[in-house]
C-alpha cells in the first residue's frame, strides 16, 4: 500500500504547486496550456492504443461498455461526487472544479501502471513501478491544477480508492491477468485518452467516464477468445 500513499502525495503536492501557479496566470494563458494539455494526452493515447495485438479487441470493448456506462449514467454519477465534494471543500468560483476532479480521475488511473504497479505492490514486491507513476502524476497534476484548479487536487481520493482496491486483492487478480490483456487493457485505456485529449481541445462533448466499463469488459474478450481457442492477433 506504500505505493499508493506515495503516488496519492505525489498528485496532492503537485497539484498544489499547480494552483499556486494557476492562480497567477491570465485565462489566456490558462487555455492555451489547456490546450497544450490536450494536445499531449492525446499523443499518450496513441502510444498506449498502439500496445493492442487486434484493435477490433479494445474497440468492442469500449462499444461494449460505453453502451453500459451510458445505461448506469457512470458520467452523471462521477459529476455528482465531484458537485459534493465542490460544495462541501471549494469556494464559489471554481468553475472546472468537476471536469478538473473528472479528468484527472481517470487519467491518473487508467494507464497499466496503475494495474501492474498496484498489484506489485500488493504482492510485497516493491513499489518501483507505482514510484516512476508518482514522478510522472505530479508533473501532470502541477499542469492540469494550474489549468483546471482545485477539482484536480481531489482527484487524489480517486487514486487512492482505486489502486488501494487493486493492491488490495492483487493476490486474487495477479493470476487472472495474463500479459495479453494488460497489452489490451492498456491499449483501451489509451483510446479513452483520446476522448479525454479531444476534450480538452473542445473537439468532442463526449464523456470519457462512460467508457470505464471497456477496461473490464476488454480483458475478457481476451480470456473468452482464448478459451475458445480463437486467434485474434494480428
Amino acid at each position: 500500500m506504500l505505493g499508493t500513499l506515495i503516488n496519492v502525495a505525489a498528485v496532492s503536492a503537485g497539484s498544489a504547486v499547480g494552483l499556486l501557479a494557476g492562480g497567477k496566470l491570465p485565462e489566456r494563458t490558462r487555455t492555451t496550456l489547456l490546450a497544450a494539455l490536450g494536445a499531449v494526452t492525446i499523443v499518450y493515447g496513441v502510444s498506449m492504443g498502439l500496445k493492442t495485438a487486434n484493435i477490433l479487441v479494445p474497440l468492442v470493448g469500449l462499444v461494449i461498455g460505453a453502451a453500459l456506462g451510458e445505461a448506469l449514467k457512470l458520467d452523471q454519477r462521477l459529476d455528482a461526487v465531484g458537485e459534493k465534494l465542490k460544495a462541501r471543500f471549494a469556494a464559489d468560483g471554481h468553475s472546472r472544479f468537476v471536469e478538473g476532479f473528472t479528468t484527472a480521475s481517470i487519467l491518473f488511473c487508467v494507464g497499466p501502471m496503475t494495474v501492474l504497479g498496484s498489484i506489485e505492490d500488493g504482492l510485497g514486491r516493491g513499489f518501483h513501478i507505482l514510484a516512476l507513476k508518482s514522478l510522472l502524476d505530479c508533473i501532470a497534476s502541477a499542469t492540469f491544477a494550474a489549468a483546471l484548479g482545485i477539482g484536480v487536487w481531489f482527484s487524489a481520493l480517486t487514486v487512492l480508492a482505486v489502486q488501494g482496491a487493486i493492491t488490495l486483492f492483487a493476490g486474487a487478480l495477479q493470476p487472472l491477468l495474463t500479459d495479453a490483456m494488460v497489452a489490451e487493457i492498456s491499449a483501451c485505456g489509451g483510446f479513452m485518452l483520446i476522448v479525454i485529449g479531444l476534450s480538452l481541445l473542445g473537439a468532442t462533448k463526449a464523456r470519457a467516464a462512460n467508457l470505464l466499463p471497456g477496461l473490464l469488459i476488454t480483458p475478457l474478450i481476451v480470456l473468452a477468445l482464448d478459451a475458445l481457442g480463437i486467434g485474434w492477433g494480428l
